[in-house]
């Protein structure tokens, strides 16, 4: 015997093997795991679908441009043979989603918070259904608002931003105009991708908070009670245990509300003054977005440029795509989204 090996005694007892437990599904189970496969299949199939179409409508186009598509920003697709593409609206795009989202995540965070730790039992199904309501708003409601009444309330904010912040080039206001004027027109604000970002916000809050309050509702009751055995205060608990665990429903919700504003189309279209250059000013006058861009010119486009605006809605589609999976992604290394 070498010294490596280690001797059997007879008198001890070898464990058992680990039984494995099965169990046999009825016909219930079978029924809603069909059903539940074909419902997931038939999500794929169609945004498969929908990729697909945009796919071939979209060749034309592409292949006249080339990878020009994405750095040209004229759009001029009848105009002349490559001479348009979507860096300018792509940019607009991106700004008035992060605009909406900046403005969005304290306001669905806190209101989130509220329903969930602070405010009293009997007012809280009150709450939630209101938040809930706000959600099923049509986007032209909130469009119509933000045209009529909102973009005119909030140019005295716009020109504050501008007077003590435009030394940054995201509030700056370029031409003749003189900001710290008190006679300028407030129509140099209006109609900018901060207005639109701002009704977009409004409209993607009660999403966003709708996701966190469920999340944070799910918090370990357990942990709740020992952080406050420990001596924890209110905002000490959830600092410590709800938005830790809640994390994936913020980013989870965040993302989702990004997704909902980057493919707004009706509330963007009212508001934003269309311009095909690429403008980062949120402040000025003037931007650009897919959505509209599509809304506005397919009416009166010949079949090549249907072929762009194609081009351009499933350039969109792609970018959604990858937020949401993204968010997917992160969401999953978190404890509140690990399960699924």
């Amino acid at each position: 015997m070498t010294a490596t090996e280690v001797p059997v005694r007879p008198d001890v007892e070898r464990p058992e093997p680990r039984r494995v437990l099965t169990t046999v599904p009825d016909v219930a189970d079978r029924l809603f795991l069909g059903w539940a496969r074909l419902s997931g299949g038939f999500v794929l199939l169609v945004m498969l679908g929908v990729g697909g179409y945009l796919g071939v409508r979209a060749t034309r186009a592409l292949s006249t441009a080339g990878l020009s598509f994405l750095t040209v920003e004229n759009w001029n697709p009848d105009g002349g043979r490559g001479q348009f593409g979507i860096a300018a609206v792509l940019t607009g795009t991106v700004l008035i989603g992060t605009v909406a989202v900046c403005l969005a995540l304290p306001l669905a965070l806190g209101s989130a918070l509220f329903i969930s730790e602070y405010a009293p039992r009997r007012f809280k199904r009150a709450l939630i259904g209101v938040v809930d309501l706000m959600a099923a708003v049509p986007s032209v409601v909130y469009g119509v608002w933000g045209f009529v009444l909102l973009q005119y309330q909030l140019t005295g904010i716009a020109r504050w931003l501008a007077t003590y912040l435009g030394w940054i080039p995201l509030f700056a206001v370029t031409g003749d105009v003189r900001v710290d004027d008190p006679v300028t027109p407030p129509l140099i604000y209006t109609a900018s991708s901060l207005m639109a970002g701002t009704v977009v916000a409004f409209m993607i809050t009660p999403i966003m908070c709708s996701i966190m309050r469920e999340v944070f509702d799910q918090a370990p009751a357990g942990e709740r009670e020992g952080a406050y055995a420990l001596g924890s205060t209110r905002w000490g608990m959830i600092r410590t245990v709800v938005l830790p665990f809640g994390r994936g429903g913020i980013i989870g919700g965040t993302m989702l509300g990004l997704g909902r504003a980057l493919g707004e189309t009706i509330s963007v279209y009212l508001i934003l003054s269309m311009h095909f250059e690429i403008q980062p000013h949120i402040l000025q006058t003037g931007g650009s977005a897919v959505a509209p861009l599509i809304a506005l010119r397919y009416g009166d486009s010949s079949d090549f440029a249907v072929s762009a605006l194609m081009a351009a809605g499933l350039t969109l589609f792609l970018l959604t795509l990858v937020v949401n999976f993204a968010a997917a992604a992160v969401v999953a290394r978190s404890r509140s989204g690990a399960a699924s």
